[in-house]
Formats: C-alpha cells, structure tokens, sequence
C-alpha cells in the first residue's frame, strides 16, 4: 500500500490557502487536517514547508507527435516532460499521423498511452469534411471532446464545409474544441509576403499573415454557429484583444455554453520578441502585441477565458531554421508552464489561487473530468508541491523535450516544482522524473 504524509504546506485549493497536512494512500487524497500523525510506520514523509500544495494541472490542449512524428516527440517523452512540469493530466489532439479521424485510430493511441504515459491522458477525436459518421460514434464517457480545425494546422485536418460543420454542431453533445483562423484571409496574406519575399518571409511577419482579422473572422463565425445550434464550445487558443470581446463572465462557468482557453506563449511573449526568437515562437496563431497580450491577461483574470493551457507542439531545431513558408508552427512547453505562471505571481499580475483555478479546477470544470483538478478527500492523489523561493534558469541540460530546446531557455524562474504525484504515485522528485509509467485514461462525468 501506497502512504505518503505531506507535512506543514500551503495548501491552494478552491479559492483558499491554507496552512495544513495531506495524506495520500493508495491512488487517493485519504484526508486534509491541519494536523495529521502518522498512523503506521510504512508511511513517507514529505516536509513542504514554505511551499505550496497545488492540484497537478490538467492541460487540455497539447500535441505529443505519436504516432507517425516521434522524431518530435512522444506520449513517453513528452509526458515525462509534463510531469516534471507540474502537468499531471493532458488531452492531445488528433492531428497525428495518421489522423485520429476513425474510433479504431483514435483507440490506438489510448493503447499507446496506456504504456508508456507518466501523466493521466486523454485523446480527442478529430472532426474533417467527411467523418462525421465516426465522430458520432464517440464516447463522451471517456473521450475528452471534439477536435476541429478551422483554421488549417499541422496536418491535414481543415474543416471547411459550411454544410458538414452546422451538422457536427447539430448532432453531438460532447464539447466541440475549435482551432480558429480564417484560411481564406491567410492565403490572401501569404500570398502578398511570398510576392515581396519568396519563401524566405522574416518571421515578424507572422502575425501580419496569420493577423488577427483572421482569428476574429473564424472564432466569431464559430460562436454564432454554436449560438445558433445550442453547441458545447470551446475556443482553443484566443490571441486577440478584439476576441476577448466576444466571450463573457456574466455567468458562472458551470452554466456557460461557450468557453475560452489563452496559451502560456499569448500570456508572455509579444511581436517584439521574433527579432531574437525568431521561428522558435512561430505558433499558430501567431503571437502578437503588447496591446494583444495585455487584453488576454485582462480577459483571463476577469474571467471571460476560463483556462490557461500550453498548446505544446514540439518540432526539431532543424525543421525550425527551414525558411518562414516551410518552417513548421509550434513549440514544446508543458515543462515550463506553470512555473511560468508562477513568474506572473512574482509580478503580482495573478494570485496562486486564480494559476490553480485556471489550470487545474476549471479544465476539470469545463471537461467535466472525474475525481481531478481539486484537493477533496477521496479524489486521484494528483498533486504538485512548488517551491516560490527555488530559482533556477532553463538551459539545454534540464530541458526534457524530446526535441531538445524550449522558447524559456536563458530564462531565469523565481519557482521550482520540487514534487510531482500522479495518482499517488511520487513520479518527480529532486529535480528528476522515476520511471514510474502510472498515467490512466481520463474518465468524464456526462450521461
């Protein structure tokens, strides 16, 4: 039996923190006290004095490459990653190779999973032009939602039929997660940048081609679409002042039919970092200005966007430094993530308490995640303890990435996460990751 005592820490949980003891047995949060002595002598004990207890974060949108794009990254690697990183749980996207477009493909990468996953994990099943027969036929019991991509991304997958979106919308109660950027408005731009350039586009142009006109044509359309047919949707990614705009926090989050996620990259980099960064920050969608990045920070802490995931899409140092038209969009980031956010509370821009509502109770909220995300009694042992007065900096020897590089490296962080539990289990501790594979499939509570 699995016993684990953590003495003395400031818990984070639901709004509060609280000085306290947690108990871990087995896969489980047994009990929470201010006090808690150990009843058995089979009990480890972790002091987490001057730390805080967080619910591991739940990141509801990352890409781990597996199958058909392991030279990037894979469930075991970038899970690995995630758990050294405070992520304990994540849903990745169908856009693999192949495609996760078929109930038996998309149930190849749960086996995958169920193998080699160090963090929890669940797989969306992709949406395209002519599947729509297959995507009815998920299971919104154990798979996490629909994934559709309005907006052309890595892979193949762009849903553009008028006529097959209104019917996905019409004809599923499971969340529709969407990737929105207007295709035709950026072909139109691409095509001006390749007139004046050719393929060798500076990369600061990024945000002027994939432009926020784009984002706002599509997530717009999308939201009335989902207006229209009573949808449950869910906007991945907003980047856009102008886009903030369209969501609301008039009411609560349970009651909400439409929500929004912002990403770690929209929250802390601008168009003024692709003079030194470069491809290395050239994501779909684009990172963008100052003023851009100021009303998603607005946005997220007034509550009209619920989550703050990572979008982790790794791809080699090599495929990075191809010229602008056939370098790929996307970078790795579970590791980092939410001591990044931890770097927004150094600077007073968030309390630890909205990091944990947004990363860790409100994706269990939206996604309706069984037993996780929250510090209850009887919930999965998923747990993360930071230190706030740990600094370290982030250079190639500590960057797990199956890929090698992160868009942090240089940077120096104020917090480090110091343990890691998935399920009971200490997967992370001092700074390295055990080879203890004991990720399970989300469950979801929906009829």
């Amino acid at each position: 039996m699995n016993r684990i005592l953590i003495k003395n820490a400031r818990i984070v949980n639901e709004g509060t923190i609280f000085e306290g003891d947690l108990f871990i047995e087995d896969k489980f949060i047994k009990e929470i006290a201010d006090k808690i002595s150990p009843k058995t002598g089979d009990v480890k004990i972790i002091d987490a004095e001057g730390s805080f207890l967080i619910p591991g974060a739940i990141d509801d949108q990352v890409h781990f490459r597996e199958p058909g794009l392991t030279h990037k990254g894979t469930i075991e690697t970038e899970s690995r990653a995630a758990v050294a990183g405070g992520i304990t749980s994540f849903i990745e996207q169908p856009n693999t190779v192949p495609n996760a477009v078929t109930q038996e493909l998309l149930e190849q990468k749960y086996q995958i999973a169920s193998q080699s996953s160090y963090a929890n994990y669940s797989f969306m099943m992709g949406g395209t032009n002519d599947n729509l027969e297959e995507v009815l036929k998920t299971n919104p019991k154990n798979v996490a939602g629909i994934k559709l991509f309005l907006g052309s991304s890595t892979g193949n997958m762009l849903v553009d039929d008028e006529a097959v979106l209104e019917k996905i919308f019409s004809n599923t109660k499971m969340l529709i997660a969407v990737h929105c950027e207007d295709e035709a408005t950026i072909r139109v731009n691409l095509a001006k940048y390749i007139e004046q350039y050719g393929d060798d586009i500076p990369v600061k142009f990024h945000p002027e081609i994939r432009s926020a006109e784009a984002c706002y044509i599509s997530s717009s359309r999308a939201i009335e679409l989902a207006k229209k047919t009573g949808a449950r949707l869910h906007v991945f990614h907003v980047s856009t002042a102008r886009e903030t705009e369209l969501f609301t926090n008039k009411i609560p989050l349970e009651d909400k039919k439409i929500t929004a996620e912002v990403c770690i990259h929209h929250l802390w980099f601008t168009d003024a970092d692709y003079d030194k960064k470069g491809a290395l920050i050239k994501w779909n969608p684009a990172v963008k200005t100052a003023a851009d990045r100021d009303a998603l920070w607005k946005a997220l802490l007034d509550d009209r966007i619920d989550v703050v995931a990572t979008d982790h899409a790794p791809h080699t140092l090599e495929e990075k430094k191809n010229p602008y038209t056939s370098s790929p969009s996307g970078g790795p980031l579970v590791q980092h993530a939410v001591v990044a956010m931890f770097e927004a509370y150094h600077q007073k821009k968030i309390s630890v308490e909205k990091i944990v509502e947004k990363m860790a109770h409100n994706p269990a909220k939206i996604f309706k995640v069984e037993k996780r995300g929250f510090i209850r009694e009887g919930y999965f042992a998923d747990l993360v303890i930071v230190n706030p007065g740990l600094p370290w900096n982030v250079k190639k020897e500590n960057i797990l990435y199956k890929c090698g590089w992160s868009p942090f490296e240089g940077t120096n962080f104020k917090s480090r996460i110091s343990h890691t539990f998935v399920n009971g289990q200490l997967v992370y501790n001092n700074f390295k990751v055990k080879d203890i594979r004991c990720g399970e499939r989300l469950l979801f509570d929906r009829e």
